[in-house]
């Protein structure tokens, strides 16, 4: 007879397969070790010489990118405490579009330097005590760096845009980031609203099309689509649009109905009424004005060919989105259905065209003067994995414009801020009484991992790099960064690596949110998950059977 053992503790609470987790070592340490495990997988991707990471998601797309936003999207963290962090940086992603890898990164460095302290003996409410103080501390420190003279700027002047643009584009696309800059600068000043804080990201379209190279890339004043006109007419200049969702077509009515046909003559009298309406809905809106027709759904062939004797261009696009774009472009208001257009609902474009750049047959419709509310960054490269990197670096200007449009000022990049924030930090800490000194000191010790981590990205000697640049800030040049092109410490007025005080004070704080965050949790309570039998088990079992 079996003797089977009753669960005792909080086990006998709760449901059978339930997992619990808590204490120290059971629940602290692991959530810091797979914290820290994630943190190291972005490390090395941070930085201009940062390497990129080959991901191949659940659907078998490859990613090859050392965005980090990207590659913690695509890994499909399990691990809840690691989900935090991911949580982070996606919350700094929609709110800057840049800086994701600081968040995590530092987050890790953060929890590291914690288990550290906690081995020591401190309480993790300590830790969290000294943590918060030193956030509060870091975010005066950064206000009194600020680059003077920096929080006021024209966000229409292309050389400060690409000035404060240059490091957030630099990071994901070192070498190239003057072209990139100048490209993404003009797409964003021609878009720009008369209020800069009402900036929209949307407005600044990318187009990726295979072949050439960056060098070939060009902004479109209006809209690149991927598809061919619908008839023969490829080009129209200075025409009005009208626009219609529900598709260029003879619309069936709402209820079924039978048409009972005696004779030959009353066939070829339906066929001929048919064709009158068509004809009679097409003339309407040639007669309007409008010379190009834009579809939401279907273009009937007759209605093609009526618009063909009526030489009107017929554009089909299906994306409901790209159609919503394409009206604000044109300034036109869709119909639902095929009728004749009043005037204030057309709208204009200075040229549509239907153009084949590198194999690819594409309609351009361009709005030069007034009204290009959106404006496309046509980019060229010779592999989608290439574009679609190109397209992230572009994303980052973007959006970096955007914050810029909000906030202005900028900091001394290139590691330099961190070194400081580091120094003054150990000096405030010192000053401290009681065991939040440590925690403090500890987190003054986690922004040496910038300058540490840049270095060795770069194939430079880290202890060496910081040394100089602890030398450097300690005798006041607070603007001392590195030169990862000479290998030296140079003051970043000369480098002009220039980061949004936007971007490192909404990641310093994410990140100390969620180190805090993680550090709070003491137990794990997990329920079994929900679902069926694990297929691969089953198929392995399967396999099994068969070998025998």
């Amino acid at each position: 007879m079996g003797f089977s053992m009753q669960p005792y503790g909080i086990q006998s609470m709760l449901k059978e397969g339930y997992r619990h987790l808590s204490g120290l070592d059971e629940a602290v340490i692991k959530n810091i070790e797979a914290c820290k495990e994630l943190s190291t997988i972005t490390r090395t991707s941070y930085g201009p010489n940062g390497m990129n990471k080959m991901v191949i998601n659940h659907l078998d797309r490859l990613f090859v990118t050392s965005d980090a936003g990207t590659i913690v999207n695509e890994l499909e963290i399990q691990h809840p405490a690691a989900k935090i962090l991911v949580l982070a940086a996606k919350a700094q992603q929609e709110e800057i579009g840049d800086g994701a890898n600081l968040v995590i990164s530092f987050a890790g460095e953060l929890l590291q330097n914690a288990e550290e302290l906690i081995r020591m003996g401190l309480h993790p409410s300590e830790i969290i005590s000294g943590y918060l103080k030193a956030t509060i501390k870091v975010v005066e420190i950064l206000e009194q760096l600020v680059e003077s003279g920096s929080e006021t700027m024209d966000v229409r002047n292309k050389e400060e845009v690409v000035f404060r643009m240059r490091a957030a584009v630099a990071s994901k696309q070192f070498g190239q980031e003057e072209i990139i800059c100048s490209l993404v600068a003009d797409a964003c000043i021609q878009v720009c609203p008369k209020n800069p804080t009402n900036f929209n990201v949307d407005n600044v379209r990318v187009s990726k099309l295979l072949g050439g190279g960056l060098h070939n890339s060009c902004i479109v004043r209006g809209m690149v689509l991927k598809s061919d006109a619908v008839g023969s007419i490829k080009r129209m200049e200075k025409a009005k649009v009208a626009v219609f969702a529900g598709g260029v077509d003879t619309n069936a009515t709402e209820t079924k109905g039978t048409v009972l046909i005696h004779s030959a003559t009353q066939l070829e009298n339906y066929a001929k009424t048919e064709e009158a309406k068509v004809e009679e809905l097409i003339k309407a809106v040639a007669e309007s004005g409008a010379k190009v027709i834009v579809s939401g759904g279907p273009v009937g062939e007759m209605a093609l060919h009526f618009c063909e004797r009526y030489k009107i261009m017929v554009l089909k696009i299906s994306s409901k989105f790209e159609l919503r774009r394409f009206c604000r472009t044109a300034g036109a208001v869709a119909h639902l259905k095929l009728s004749r257009p009043s005037p204030d609902d057309l709208g204009y474009v200075d040229s549509i065209s239907v153009e084949e750049i590198g194999g690819v047959t594409v309609t351009i419709a361009r709005n030069e003067e007034g009204g290009n509310s959106i404006s496309t960054v046509v980019l060229r490269g010779s592999t989608e994995s290439i574009l679609d990197d190109l397209e992230r670096a572009v994303d980052d200007g973007v959006n970096t414009y955007k914050a810029m449009c909000r906030d202005s000022r900028i900091l001394p990049g290139a590691a330099a801020t961190e070194i400081e924030l580091a120094q003054r930090l150990k000096e405030y800490a010192n000053a401290e009484t009681g065991l939040d000194k440590y925690a403090i000191s500890k987190y003054a010790e986690s922004f040496e991992f910038v300058p540490k981590t840049l270095a060795d990205n770069a194939g430079l000697n880290a202890m060496e790099i910081i040394a100089s640049l602890y030398t450097g800030h300690g005798s006041g040049n607070t603007k001392l960064g590195i030169d990862l092109e000479e290998g030296a410490c140079k003051d970043v007025s000369e480098t002009k690596v220039w980061d949004l005080f936007a971007t490192k004070l909404f990641a310093l704080k994410y990140a100390s949110d969620a180190a805090c965050t993680v550090l709070r949790v003491d137990q794990i309570i997990m329920a079994k998950q929900a679902g069926g039998p694990n297929r691969a088990a089953a198929a392995a079992a399967g396999a099994g059977g068969d070998e025998d």
